[in-house]
């Protein structure tokens, strides 16, 4: 009996992009990260090519983030310092990129100025070699006066910005233009806007061959099911021939993990659950693991122990 072959055939490939550029593309980083390429499913191998492994991008902000004392304590007291923290990530964990999120611009906090901002680009720039990806804060009319004088401030580094929604992207595309730049295509969980944020983006003159898509990013337990097929459908189409699609996706791991009870409290709240020191960087790593199964290309993650778990998993799967 002749044994079928199931094997998919796919009919396009996703989009390569390249984040970094070195000294002899007009950078300074000492290495540059493509993602993308895929000609297949994730880790199908059999099925197709893989070109490039997905990357992991160390969570830094500018600010210390409001996370538990176990998640502080592990990263050390380098948290304070965004450089000393962009260091320890390259030195010692070893990541691919710097996730560079600018919280002290927000209004509701520090309210930091742009020049501000723009001072703490510059100086992650000269601490560390790696590609950087760069983000506001969240608030699209402070992210319109920060981002501009960011990109500025990086000019020439082929960095990833974000992020480009409904409401800012012709901002973005201005800045990203201007100052050779990438762009985080943003979308709430929706792959029907995911596509006409990129169809926005592509109408004000900016190759989707330079985007990146972001769906926004769920902890387990908390809509993680849905975000992953968001990202598998999304992934589907793109090797389908939907050119809008076909985007590689990040996610944004760390910065949602360790927002959630479960990662947060210690047994005194959640008895019989584990001592939190061990249950929060599990959770982060077990999302981290399983968004690479639904297509996510770029993971920002945080702990250094998750870190490591996906770095082993990344090698074992690719």
């Amino acid at each position: 009996m002749q044994i079928p072959d199931v094997t998919e055939k796919w009919t396009a490939p996703i989009n390569t992009v390249t984040i970094g550029a070195t000294k002899e593309q007009g950078g300074t980083r000492a290495k540059t990260v493509t993602v993308g390429g895929q000609t297949t499913l994730p880790f199908l191998t059999f099925e197709g090519e893989l070109p490039h492994k997905p990357a992991i991008a160390g969570f830094v902000a500018d600010t210390p983030p409001e996370w538990p004392d176990v998640l502080k304590q592990a990263i050390g007291k380098e948290i304070d310092s965004p450089v000393e923290w962009a260091q320890k990530c390259v030195q010692e964990y070893k990541v691919d990129l710097i996730s560079l999120k600018l919280v002290g611009a927000d209004p509701a906090g520090k309210d930091a100025p742009p020049e501000a901002c723009a001072k703490v680009v510059e100086d992650v720039l000269k601490a560390v070699d790696v590609p950087l990806i760069l983000w506001g804060c969240g608030d699209d009319e402070k992210d319109n006066l920060v981002l501009p004088d960011c990109s500025q401030a990086a000019k020439g580094e082929n960095c990833l910005i974000g992020s480009a929604k409904e409401t800012n992207y012709r901002t973005v595309v201005a800045i990203c233009k201007s100052d050779k730049h990438k762009i985080i295509a943003e979308a709430p969980v929706d792959i029907n806007i995911g596509k006409q944020v990129n169809i926005l983006l592509q109408d004000a003159g900016f190759d989707l061959k330079d985007v990146i898509m972001f769906q926004t990013t769920a902890a387990l337990g908390y809509g993680f099911d849905y975000v992953y097929t968001i990202l598998e459908r999304a992934r589907i189409a793109g090797l389908k021939g939907d050119k809008l699609m076909a985007c590689p996706q990040i996610c944004d791991v760390g910065g949602e993990v360790w927002r959630i009870k479960e990662a947060v409290v210690d047994e005194d709240v959640l008895p019989g659950w584990g001592k939190l020191a061990k249950r929060g960087p599990m959770w982060e790593a077990t999302c981290a693991t399983v968004y690479l199964q639904a297509g996510a290309d770029i993971l920002i993650m945080a702990h250094p122990e998750a870190i490591k778990n996906v770095q082993a998993n990344i090698e074992q799967f690719s």
